[in-house]
C-alpha cells in the first residue's frame, strides 16, 4: 500500500502554533508530513532557510513523521521528488482563500495528479501570522504564547543582534 504523504511548503519565518495545529492535525490524515520551507532569495526573510528549517526540526522534534526540508523554484517539482500527491494549506481567514484558490489551481494545470488540501487554522491560532509575530518581538513584545519555545528565544537573539548592527 503506498504512503500517504502531505507536504506542507511554506516560508515559515517563523513557524508559529498555528502551523504546528495544521502539522499535528494532518498526522491524522497522512503516514508522513513533510515541511517545505520554501526559500525565495529576492524575498526578505528575517531568518535563512537552514536557521528555519532547524527552528521547525526543533519545534517538532518528537514527531517521526515529520520531515523537514526546503526548497526554491517550483512547488510541484519538489512535490514529484518527494513523492507526494498532496499540498497541504493553512487557512485563517477568508482573505487567505482567494491566494490559496489561485495558487492551488496554477498547481494543478502544472500537474494534474498532485491535489490541495485545505485546513482552518484552529479558532485559538487564527489570528496568528508570521509578519505580525516579528513585528511583535521587534517591539518587544512577548510572544510565547504564540510560537514554540525555541522559536521565541530565536527571535529575541535575532532582533537583539539586529539592534547590536543598527548602532
Amino acid at each position: 500500500m503506498e504512503e500517504k504523504i502531505a507536504v506542507y511548503p511554506g516560508s515559515f519565518d517563523p513557524i508559529t502554533y498555528g502551523h504546528v495545529d495544521i502539522i499535528k492535525r494532518a498526522l491524522k490524515i497522512f503516514d508522513k508530513v513533510i515541511v517545505a520551507v520554501a526559500y525565495n532569495y529576492n524575498k526578505k526573510s528575517l531568518f535563512t532557510p537552514q536557521e528555519r528549517v532547524e527552528m521547525i526540526k526543533e519545534a517538532l522534534k518528537g514527531y517521526t513523521n515529520v520531515i523537514v526540508g526546503s526548497f526554491g523554484g517550483l512547488l510541484m517539482e519538489y512535490m514529484k521528488e518527494a513523492n507526494a500527491k498532496v499540498v497541504l494549506r493553512g487557512l485563517r481567514a477568508t482573505s487567505d482563500f482567494e491566494y490559496e484558490y489561485h495558487m492551488a489551481s496554477m498547481n494543478r494545470s502544472l500537474s494534474k495528479d498532485i491535489d490541495t488540501l485545505f485546513m482552518v487554522t484552529g479558532k485559538d491560532y487564527f489570528f496568528i501570522s508570521s509578519r505580525t509575530i516579528k513585528e511583535v518581538v521587534s517591539l518587544g513584545g512577548s510572544v510565547e504564547e504564540l510560537v514554540p519555545e525555541n522559536v521565541s528565544r530565536k527571535l529575541r537573539e535575532k532582533f537583539v543582534q539586529q539592534k547590536r548592527g543598527a548602532k
